[in-house]
């Protein structure tokens, strides 16, 4: 094992199979998960969602992962108290120490054997050794689904560092601003 300038350990990468990753993880929902509708609160749901993302990383990288961020949660249906809620994870596409597992959440009424698509989050973890990023093995894509994946988690990457490059312009140019500036950036707001 040798370092880098870029802090980033190297190791002997190997090559493992998206199917190799999947990671399934179930979980009832009960009243401590409730939120103030009777639903099964967001907070709950995005707990399970960092715990499945973390496992299925893990397992992948085989090093301690950490969540560097999660791209999005989409919410498509409630979940229910009582229902099973059972968690989906598999490496939708990796970089150099980076990780993005899919995640696809279905809750489970039990007793009437109904079974829903509630949600699809996207978490991007890194693999961490002594501290620092280390690292991964690569993705071997077998199926169709698997490239479209592995390329759309790839575009994703990309739009997302482009968008924070932005932003960053637009927070220096406000911080930048002077009060006239702000005010006149503020009419412009409520008029729309």
């Amino acid at each position: 094992m040798n370092g880098t300038g870029s802090g980033i350990m190297r190791l002997v990468s190997t090559s493992k199979t998206v199917s190799s990753t999947l990671v399934q993880m179930s979980e009832i929902m009960t009243p401590n998960d409730a939120n103030f509708l009777g639903k099964v609160f967001g907070g709950s749901l995005l707990s399970l969602v960092d715990l499945c993302a973390y496992t299925t990383a893990a397992r992948f990288a085989g090093e301690v992962c950490v969540t560097a961020s999660i791209d999005r949660v989409d919410f498509h249906e409630p979940i229910e108290v009582g229902e099973v809620v059972t968690l989906e994870g598999i490496v939708s596409f990796v970089g150099r120490t980076s990780v993005e597992v899919t995640i696809e959440i279905y809750a489970e009424n039990i007793f009437k054997r109904i079974k829903r698509h509630t949600n699809t989050a996207r978490v991007m973890m890194v693999a961490i050794k002594d501290n620092r990023p280390v690292e991964v093995p690569r993705l071997i894509c077998e199926t169709r689904e698997d490239k479209i994946r592995f390329l759309e988690g790839k575009l994703r990457r990309e739009l997302r560092t482009r968008h924070q490059e932005e932003r960053a312009k637009i927070y220096l140019r406000f911080a930048q601003a002077d009060d006239a500036e702000l005010d006149r950036l503020l009419s412009q707001e409520s008029l729309s």
